[in-house]
């Protein structure tokens, strides 16, 4: 029997174990999305303290106003709106999942309403009806339906292809809220083109602190020139908090002040 040198088993063992960890599959990459449960119910707080200065959004499903933002009706887990036509398809939502609900003789008032601030055809009869549906969990679906096809997740599928951890999935997110999906001068399209001629997002090889910073600069002037959105907190003493902490995955704890009002996350939810 020929015996092999030292060097030569040693290399041949080497060979051998490289080929066995080759073989193993890669571990899964985990990154923290905001798509996640537990990251989703952090986004929705987030919000939550900007819109209705509170942490528990599933109460907001009951609120209805008309905050003076030429928008007409707010209402909602994050603010639809009778002017802008979301708050008529929540309606329209509830109404395929539950024919005859109370808002369905509604519709005909919201769809001429659309575009306007006007509240002809509401008033506190649509105001009393949509705080009782609230308490319904069809309403409530319809809600949750909305916000994740308009909203939540264009933000956060756009955010994950520019590159972007959990917050800047968020900034995304509540950019959208605010702003909406559009290509206008104040919409989250504009906003985004904006940042990307300051600095590149991390996709096209830019490093992701300054995307966030240029992107934030650019959603902050667009808040400027509407005097609804004019105070500016919700991205200053908020998400620009949690960058200049480096906290690109929101970790917990996060704490922060919307509008001057102090809040704190301290565990993320399970």
């Amino acid at each position: 029997m020929r015996v092999r040198s030292a060097v030569a088993i040693t290399v041949a063992a080497a060979a051998v174990l490289w080929n066995t960890a080759s073989a193993r599959p890669e571990p899964p990459i985990s990154p923290v999305n905001l798509d996640s449960r537990p990251m989703k119910e952090i986004a929705m707080q987030l919000v939550s303290s900007a819109e209705n200065s509170s942490l528990d959004w599933r109460a907001q499903y009951a609120f209805l106003k008309d905050i003076g933002d030429g928008r007409g009706y707010t209402g909602g887990i994050i603010g639809f709106t009778s002017g802008t036509g979301d708050l008529l398809e929540v309606v329209e939502l509830y109404t395929k999942s539950k024919p005859g609900n109370p808002l369905t003789k509604y519709l005909p008032a919201l769809r001429r309403v659309n575009g306007t601030s006007s509240h002809a055809g509401l008033g506190a009869e649509f105001e009393a009806d949509w705080k009782n549906a609230a308490k319904d969990v069809a309403f409530q679906r319809a809600q949750d339906q909305e916000r994740d096809t308009e909203y939540f997740t264009p933000a956060v599928e756009q955010a994950k292809r520019d590159g972007l951890r959990a917050l800047g999935q968020f900034a995304y997110y509540d950019a959208v809220v605010m702003h909406g999906l559009g290509n206008d001068s104040l919409s989250f399209g504009s906003i985004r083109k904006e940042a990307l001629r300051h600095a590149r997002c991390p996709a096209q090889g830019g490093v992701e602190t300054v995307y966030l910073g240029a992107f934030l600069d650019a959603r902050r002037r667009a808040m400027k020139q509407e005097s609804a959105h004019d105070d500016t907190s919700r991205v200053d003493t908020q998400q620009r908090k949690f960058l200049a902490e480096g906290n690109l995955d929101l970790h917990t704890p996060l704490r922060w002040k919307t509008y001057g009002d102090s809040y704190q996350i301290l565990k993320t939810p399970r």
